[in-house]
């Protein structure tokens, strides 16, 4: 019982801040999708621009992930994160001055360059304070930020896209790139304050818990039976499980940004018209995600099992997604396969990391998961480029949603031939005396 209130405490004071600042980050970076409702034409955009658009983002994504890795755990999390959160938020900010495709292309390459540390930080970070059979669920609630995100950017940006047009002589997309892009500032500011570095420096645990806290984690450390080389560098990175690891998650990030960026187009095609419906319809999905996501996770930690957690979700995404794209113009048909699809493929990132976090460590942890985020980040581009070039093709955004379930079928596939029995996580007696068997109930901080 004190084991599990020192990490309910933990919970409480880490994780609501680690949402928040993921929230941020994704509506900063998906609203271009509701931008490109309204300003495709000001900067005479084709789908197949507008694609290289939101793609070239992950160019810089991908480029500053490790850097950020090494920064973080040479200098800490908090100032990491601040400068990260504060450069974004002037860069995203900057969009609503944009008026021709190239700068366009400038400003998205540049808000990849400053995001690009978040998602790989935190994942590291997680590591510093939760041991491997918690960590599906810790994920699960800093990813429900991206369901969450679109929950509150689409009708947000529906809403000022519509009512704001023209005011004081700004566009509604220029309006939507600054009233989002300023709180990411302001955040950013107040998290240096907010968020510790490690247990060793809360001042809001106890010796005793910050004591028991290390000698746990070193204790998870020791009693994974993933790998035996995964804290080297050069050996973990090379091994057959992490080139494997890359190309899912590869699979992953092309799922991820296809369909979060895509989808309010796909919405339009459906036949809502209506900027401010859109946004409304387009949350449906992220509702469904940010329930379901953090209830397989859920699952994931209890059953203390990974593999058939991914595939069991690739596989329900796919079969939605081919749904979807074969609706006939049935429009609740296709809303709700497209919200269950989007369960899937958000549960499966919080899956993999689970799995990915536990079998790096230490150095290869600092070096792999930026490496593991930087070739999503490249798979997104692509699927930016191929999506919109699709569309233009076909004259269908939904034609894009086949491509997506074949990848996750694929991926699924991947992931059960990676090593591990599929069954419990071996793990020490002190870390299974550790494992939450219910959700977190708040504690005090005098626990």
């Amino acid at each position: 019982m004190e084991q599990r209130a020192i990490f309910a405490k933990i919970a409480w004071r880490v994780m609501p801040v680690l949402f928040l600042v993921f929230v941020l980050a994704y509506m900063d970076r998906v609203n271009i999708g509701f931008a490109k409702l309204q300003f495709s034409r000001e900067l005479r955009l084709t789908d197949t621009m507008y694609g290289q658009a939101a793609g070239i983002f992950f160019f810089g994504y991908m480029l500053s992930g490790i850097p950020s890795n090494l920064l973080l755990a040479k200098v800490g999390a908090r100032a990491t994160i601040c400068g990260i959160m504060v450069t974004w938020g002037s860069v995203s900010s900057m969009m609503m001055l944009v008026s021709t495709p190239a700068q366009l292309y400038l400003l998205r390459f540049l808000l990849g360059l400053a995001e690009g540390g978040l998602a790989p930080g935190v994942y590291l970070y997680l590591t510093y304070w939760f041991p491997a059979t918690m960590r599906a669920r810790m994920l699960a609630v800093f990813l429900a930020a991206v369901p969450v995100a679109g929950i509150v950017c689409a009708p947000l940006s529906g809403y000022v896209l519509a009512t704001m047009h023209d005011m004081y002589g700004l566009r509604g997309w220029q309006w939507m790139f600054l009233l989002e892009g300023v709180p990411s500032i302001v955040a950013g500011i107040a998290v240096y304050f907010v968020l510790q570095d490690s247990p060793q420096t809360a001042n809001w645990l106890t010796a005793k818990e910050k004591q028991w806290i290390g000698s746990m984690l070193a204790s998870d450390m020791r009693a994974s039976s993933l790998s035996q080389y995964r804290s080297n560098v050069s050996e973990a990175l090379t091994s057959r499980t992490f080139l494997t690891l890359a190309i899912v998650e590869t699979i992953g990030g092309a799922a991820v940004s296809g369909f979060a960026y895509w989808l309010p187009q796909i919405v339009h095609d459906l036949g809502v018209r209506s900027l401010s419906h859109n946004g409304l319809i387009t949350a449906i999905p992220s509702v469904c995600a940010g329930i379901g996501m953090v209830i397989w996770s859920y699952s994931s930690d209890r059953f203390r099992e990974r593999k058939w957690h991914y595939a069991s979700a690739a596989a329900a995404s796919a079969i939605a997604l081919l749904v979807a794209g074969r609706s006939g113009g049935d429009f609740y048909v296709a809303i709700a396969a497209l919200s269950l699809a989007y369960t899937g493929i958000l549960s499966c990132v919080s899956v993999f990391w689970a799995y990915a976090t536990t079998y790096l460590r230490s150095d290869a942890a600092v070096v792999g998961i930026g490496v593991l985020n930087s070739v999503a980040a490249s798979a997104g581009y692509l699927t930016q480029y191929g999506l919109g070039a699709l569309s233009m093709a076909t004259h269908n955004s939904l034609s894009g949603l086949y491509f997506i379930a074949i990848a996750m079928l694929a991926g699924g596939s991947l992931m059960l031939i990676l090593p591990g029995n599929g069954g419990p996580l071996q793990t020490s007696t002190t870390v299974r005396s550790a494992l939450l068997r219910r959700p977190f109930r708040r504690s005090s901080d005098g626990d």
